[in-house]
């Protein structure tokens, strides 16, 4: 238990229990927004034991039960990790607020209160969309797209030689997507804003992080799945280049505190059951006796989809063969881990792509995805992930980082292209948060690398411009190994060695970890010519990059895009989505029937 200041210590003689000056802490957080009809839990955290008599909790100046329906488990004492007691609760799961408007929660047990105030809001009443296509970048900054632009289409006298996909979506917002405790950002707190319209703490994931220690306990919020799921019969569409498991197509199904919930949020996944699920990270859905596997129980998840009625499918052939089927359902998982990138598949062949030989890449899985759920007549929400422009971000590997956005848009075409001929179709495209990525010049590699390098970064008019090809006009580069790439240096890193161009061996792992624990320059890189050592300006326990504070961009075209404009936080691009397609109103056919 916490120390009590004397004052607190005469108030607990006078009122018989403790309570600090924080005395409350109320679930949904002060500001939430929450869709009308929407289920989520209800929770009240006090500060100290307090009797349940003593508690006095009203809405909007009722007592909660009767605003609520029904009263909340007391739990008069949650315990820390190590069974100290940290005070008493009350928790209500499954509360639904069906009338728009503002809802004033306040809080009062002894001399300490609380409020938090609620938006709730309500939807058109008939949808605007049929279809949403949510494509993601995780890690997607400005210099991406500014560096996949140029390596892609060129630059002559000033001007880019072509646009990308993503560059004509005619409605643009900036987007704000700090954590409920930080500015600082994970893709776990920001796509689950996106997809439950609820800011989360870092790591979390349909929940708001509470105090106990079970992750999975925590005051869940409803999401866009199981919005979809609840109220109509559209299909639910996951594709990712990374662990399916993972925090960006974690969230459209998840609830947990821990993004490192693997194998129970393979559970959830299955729980669910969008009717398309393709990418990587088979090892938490193999049964623990299988080579690679990465489970600790002998579910067999791979089975349990295909007595779903999935089909399954390991490589791209298989997902072809698989997108042919009447089957309706595919789930498809081509490496244990997260995939490699287009660079190595198609270029390099490094990575892992010697051990998994036939990875479909993002187009592929992206156009297989619609093929299927576009059979619905009832439409669907189709969430695309290009989660390794944030992989190869961290570890500073920016030519791969640039390729997967140039593939990110190649899925963003593909989209576009469905949507004209589709228009009730709204596309979003975004990044989940941004990296500290700054694109500066150009690099001089047109003669021997020697000792000073550093002198071959080329800024302002010497930069000139790149010398990519695009030989066979596929919009990616024939090679990243060219005289005049692209020089782009990151805000924040460990200490490492600066190569000063394109990673070719093998995707860079900048630091590694010392007997100590801390992370230091990775000495492989040492006898690089040229390498320079950067002293990092990061705290020693971090071994690559991490995420930035700055605003994502994001661009939509189709019904419902016009709200997208000015700056939105991460949980306001939710209430957009699910007013394109009436959440607020239950529109399955089992309850028209009704």
């Amino acid at each position: 238990m916490r120390k009590l200041s004397a004052a607190l210590a005469a108030s607990t003689m006078l009122t018989g229990f403790a309570l600090s000056a924080t005395a409350a802490e109320i679930y949904p957080l002060d500001r939430a927004t929450i869709l009308a009809g929407s289920p989520f839990d209800f929770k009240v955290e006090l500060e100290g034991v307090a009797p349940q008599d003593a508690v006095s909790v009203l809405v909007n100046g009722k007592p909660y039960a009767e605003a609520f329906g029904k009263p909340a488990e007391y739990v008069a004492e949650e315990k820390d990790e190590d069974g100290a007691v940290m005070g008493s609760a009350l928790i209500l799961r499954g509360v639904t607020l069906a009338e728009p408007g503002r809802y004033t929660v306040e809080v009062k047990a002894g001399d300490q209160s609380r409020s938090a105030t609620w938006e709730v809001y309500g939807t058109a009443t008939a949808p605007k969309a049929r279809n949403v296509i949510f494509i993601v970048g995780d890690g997607l900054s400005v210099a991406h797209r500014t560096a996949a632009r140029i390596m892609s289409k060129g630059m002559t006298g000033g001007k880019a030689n072509g646009r990308l996909a993503m560059d004509d979506l005619d409605h643009m917002a900036f987007i704000g997507t700090s954590s409920t405790h930080s500015i600082a950002t994970d893709s776990a707190n920001t796509m689950s804003a996106y997809m439950t319209g609820h800011k989360a703490r870092v790591n979390a994931l349909g929940v708001y992080a509470d105090r106990t220690p079970d992750s999975q306990d925590d005051p869940r919020v409803e999401t866009i799945a199981e919005a979809l799921r609840r109220t109509t019969d559209k299909s639910i569409g996951i594709v990712s280049t990374a662990e399916l498991e993972d925090a960006t197509p974690a969230a459209l199904v998840a609830h947990t505190r821990k993004r490192g919930d693997k194998e129970d949020i393979v559970g959830m996944i299955h729980d669910v059951q969008p009717e398309v699920i393709l990418g990587g990270g088979s090892a938490y859905f193999l049964k623990s006796d299988v080579p690679g596997s990465k489970r600790k129980d002998d579910k067999d998840y791979v089975q349990m989809f295909r007595d779903a009625g999935y089909a399954v499918a390991s490589t791209g052939a298989e997902l072809k063969a698989a997108a042919g089927s009447n089957s309706g359902k595919i789930l498809g998982l081509f490496h244990t881990g997260n995939m490699d990138t287009w660079l190595d598949r198609n270029q390099l062949k490094k990575g892992t792509v010697e051990k998994f030989p036939d990875q479909p890449g993002l187009v592929d899985m992206t156009q297989a995805a619609l093929d299927q759920l576009s059979k619905n007549p009832e439409g669907f929400f189709l969430m695309v992930e290009g989660a390794s422009i944030d992989k190869m971000s961290h570890p500073l590997d920016w030519d791969r980082a640039v390729v997967e956005t140039i593939e990110l848009d190649q899925a963003v075409a593909l989209a576009r292209d469905f949507a004209a001929k589709n228009p009730d179709t709204l596309v979003v495209v975004t990044g989940d948060h941004t990296h500290g990525v700054s694109l500066i010049g150009t690099f001089d590699r047109s003669t021997a690398p020697d000792a000073d390098m550093r002198e071959r970064v080329k800024v302002y008019d010497d930069a000139g411009f790149p010398d990519y090809a695009d030989a066979d006009r596929d919009g990616y580069p024939d090679s990243v190994d060219v005289k005049h790439p692209l020089a782009i240096f990151a805000s924040n890193y460990p200490d490492y060695y600066e190569t000063f161009g394109p990673k070719l061996d093998n995707p860079f792992t900048p630091a590694i970890q010392a007997q100590d624990g801390v992370y230091v320059a990775n000495e492989a890189y040492k006898d690089v010519p040229g390498a320079v050592l950067r002293q990092g300006n990061l705290p020693r326990e971090n071994d690559t990059a991490v995420h930035a504070v700055d605003d994502i961009v994001l661009q939509a075209t189709g019904p419902g895009a016009e709200a997208f404009k000015g700056y939105m936080e991460q949980s306001d691009v939710y209430k957009v989505l699910a007013d394109a397609f009436a959440l607020g109103t239950v529109q399955k056919q089992q309850a028209a029937q009704n």
